[in-house]
């Protein structure tokens, strides 16, 4: 299932959503491609979405949950993909 959480992760001066699937990488791509989305906004496990096109995805068949239950349905699902820690002290 294709998954949007609310458009709360402030970056460049704008409010973002984040796109992902439960399913597979495959269902991700394939929606983010039906809405003309480049594959520059995919960021390891989802797209990035800009906070004006949250309504649009939705409409177009995006299931609204809470970014915790985003993260929680793609650790279930195994697609979970998280950044690397960078720095500090071993």
């Amino acid at each position: 299932m294709i998954l949007i959480d609310p458009p709360n992760a402030a970056g460049h001066g704008r409010l973002w959503s984040h796109l992902a699937s439960d399913t597979s990488l495959a269902e991700l791509h394939a929606f983010a491609e039906g809405l003309g989305f480049s594959r520059r906004g995919f960021d390891r496990d989802h797209y990035d979405v800009p906070s004006e096109w949250y309504a649009d995805v939705v409409a177009a068949g995006a299931e609204p949950v809470s970014s915790r239950e985003l993260v929680r349905r793609l650790v279930a699902g195994g697609l979970r993909v998280r950044k690397p820690r960078t720095g500090g002290t071993a």
